[in-house]
């Protein structure tokens, strides 16, 4: 199946089709098989199904999510439910409405018997207007980014990341509770507030990928390193295993939405994230005892660790997919799209100097647009 002469949206349909139609057979499965290895293995071709779907689009913003909600948290979230673990896994079994909204999207149900202490309250959408103004401020700076020192515009591509990230992860959660009627985790928990490389990843940053990354890869390697590492340090070997997975995903993740070589860097980011996480928990267990930063100095450290990494291995790969021209590409076919309620599927040529937030008010310098009618 290759569906990209087609258009894009009917690609997207297709996909997502075929998608709703597989978790129709693994609920099925679910029901039929007991977890263990021959449910695994009659999982096996959705996994492989789900990892393929995504290279039927083009779009960063379709293909992006898609590759996200599918390839990424559906498949490991599958690999958990052949072993009878994770978001999927129930006692009674979930419902297939559930089911299949679980595992297209990134939420997890929150179930009556779990523990409500330590979990982030979600946030009404009044919380988002001072993130939304500063948003409009950042987008607008792009029309100055090569008057800007490196690190501030590193700065204000990772909080436009950030942002709409949240934001779209967010509208996905208050929809499906708005289907479903449940209550939903939270994604994020104030990355800025980490006090440590270790929080910001594990605690606060996308806390869906690490709640599926924790069964998925943390305890198995925590299981096998057990056998030959002590016990006080069994998580840093655990936790840079972890790294070195999402690493490879995101890579996989890159390669999806720009099909160019790898360069690895992607993965040699989240290497060095793995490796100064180990080297905390070394500090902490060793040292941690008197060694306490302020708070103040401790986030401090942690967002300048982050951003000065992220300026070095990870934007330059994200930058040579140019999201910022196909941004503006793909909301000039949005701005067609509400203006003439046709689909598109977008070709256009942005001018220098316009951001998405020209294009978006409608008042961009001339440019060649063609669209291809799906």
């Amino acid at each position: 199946m290759y569906l990209k002469n087609e258009g894009e949206v009917y690609n997207m349909m297709v996909v997502w089709t075929i998608a709703v139609a597989s978790l129709l057979y693994c609920h099925g499965i679910g029901n039929l098989v007991a977890e263990g290895t021959t449910r695994f293995l009659a999982l096996f071709p959705v996994i492989c199904l789900f990892v393929y779907l995504p290279f039927n689009l083009n779009t960063m913003f379709i293909c992006g999510l898609t590759t996200f909600f599918m390839s990424w948290l559906g498949s490991f979230k599958l690999i958990l439910y052949a072993y009878g673990q994770g978001p999927l896994s129930s006692h009674p079994t979930l419902p297939l409405c559930h089911f299949i909204l679980t595992a297209c999207l990134p939420i997890k149900i929150i179930r009556s018997n779990e523990k409500q202490s330590h979990r982030p309250p979600m946030k009404s959408p009044v919380n988002y207007a001072p993130k939304v103004l500063l948003f409009i401020v950042t987008i607008k700076a792009f029309s100055y980014k090569d008057n800007l020192h490196p690190f501030v515009t590193t700065c204000v591509y990772t909080y436009c990341l950030y942002f709409m990230l949240e934001l779209f992860l967010a509208m996905t959660a208050y929809l499906a509770r708005a289907m479903v009627g449940v209550e939903l985790e939270p994604q994020f928990d104030e990355p800025h507030h980490a006090t440590s490389v270790q929080n910001f990843w594990g605690k606060r940053w996308n806390l869906m990928v690490s709640s599926i990354l924790r069964p998925t890869v943390y305890h198995p390697a925590r299981s096998i390193f057990g056998r030959i590492v002590p016990e006080r340090w069994v998580s840093v070997p655990a936790v840079f295993t972890t790294f070195l997975v999402s690493g490879v995903v995101h890579e996989l993740i890159f390669y999806y939405l720009g099909r160019l070589t790898p360069n690895w860097e992607i993965t040699w980011f989240f290497i060095l994230q793995g490796v100064w996480i180990g080297m905390e928990i070394v500090v902490k267990k060793t040292m941690g005892h008197w060694f306490k930063p302020p708070t103040s100095v401790a986030r401090l450290y942690t967002l300048i660790f982050v951003m000065l990494t992220l300026l070095w291995l990870f934007f330059p790969p994200f930058l040579r997919i140019d999201p910022y021209t196909r941004s503006c590409k793909e909301a000039m076919a949005f701005v067609g799209f509400i203006k003439d309620g046709k689909l598109h599927n977008p070709s256009v040529e942005v001018a220098k100097g316009d951001t998405p937030i020209n294009v978006i008010r409608g008042d961009a310098a001339p440019c060649s647009v063609t669209y291809k009618f799906s």
